[in-house]
């Protein structure tokens, strides 16, 4: 008797960036309703996932990768975002395994760079409730508006339960621990070799995208630019109940879609079907999202 294979291989897969390699990895998937899509009809957001052959569920809803990368550059590894850790369904969090499939050692890791300090970008910093850093070595690297509001305590007493606890206790439990070891910067600038900050902000207020750039190769770490992206790169004006300011995250992802499909750049995204590559076209006065393929020449000689 055959035994048939009980579950995927692991979540890794490399790119190469001119003299750089930037290691995709899957911190696994997250379910969650459409109703929490603005601009949009619920019924809308469901057709357009069903013309895209994306998993139906009852009563609509979504399936939400959760990506993280890894960039090697100058005999050095950084990583960008952590994953959801155990704050979030148990279909996530799955960083850890996936580190270790790719070979890395998080003691490796010298600089966790952070997209910005949701729970599935920035819970997979620290073991909860014992505070124990999980990249021991690593400074942490954030923009400074990100600390700032989630340690407002106005601004955490205006928000729901659900935001108080998962995005304002969470990301305070979470950065705690690297207290002595974080660097936070403004604007734009050199991060980590060959790798930019990008101010993306509206989704967050510090939502950060990173450039990386290698000889005439470059590659735009977009976060979350797009959470759906069957409707919200064709529908750019489609914002998500995460979004602190709705109208300049849907103003910035206008602005990044025109950026990449005018300049025919690759990009990558926390929440883009894995391992997340892609281009930005244009199709009937629409943008759209075309999947690099797989890359079959890496590690050939």
């Amino acid at each position: 008797m055959i035994t048939p294979p009980r579950q995927q291989i692991p979540g890794a897969y490399h790119r190469r960036i001119g003299e750089i390699t930037v290691t995709a990895l899957s911190d696994g998937y997250l379910d969650s309703g459409l109703g929490m899509l603005r601009n949009i009809t619920v019924e809308e957001s469901a057709h357009l996932l069903h013309a895209a052959f994306r998993p139906d569920f009852p009563g609509g809803g979504r399936r939400t990768s959760v990506n993280c990368y890894a960039v090697y550059s100058a005999g050095r590894v950084a990583l960008i975002d952590t994953g959801s850790g155990n704050y979030l369904q148990p279909t996530a969090g799955k960083l850890a395994y996936n580190l270790a499939a790719a070979g890395i050692d998080p003691a490796a890791i010298e600089r966790v760079i952070l997209t910005h300090m949701h729970p599935d970008h920035s819970a997979g910093l620290s073991e909860i409730p014992s505070g124990r850093r999980l990249f021991p070595n690593a400074e942490l690297v954030v923009h400074e508006n990100e600390p700032r509001h989630w340690h407002d305590d106005a601004a955490m007493a205006r928000g729901s339960e659900r935001e108080k606890k998962l995005y304002f206790q969470a990301a305070r439990e979470q950065i705690a621990p690297y207290r002595d070891h974080m660097r936070t910067f403004s604007g734009s600038g050199e991060v980590f070799p060959g790798v930019r900050a990008i101010p993306l902000h509206g989704h967050t207020p510090g939502h950060t995208g990173y450039m990386i750039t290698s000889g005439n190769e470059s590659l735009l770490i977009w976060g979350d630019i797009v959470h759906v992206p069957e409707i919200q790169v064709p529908r750019p004006e489609v914002t998500i109940d995460f979004d602190t300011d709705p109208a300049q995250a849907a103003a910035t992802r206008r602005r990044i879609l025109e950026m990449a499909a005018s300049e025919r750049l690759l990009v990558a995204g926390m929440h883009l079907h894995f391992p997340g590559f892609a281009h930005i076209a244009r199709s009937a006065g629409l943008y759209a999202l075309v999947p690099e393929a797989w890359d079959q020449a890496f590690g050939d000689i």
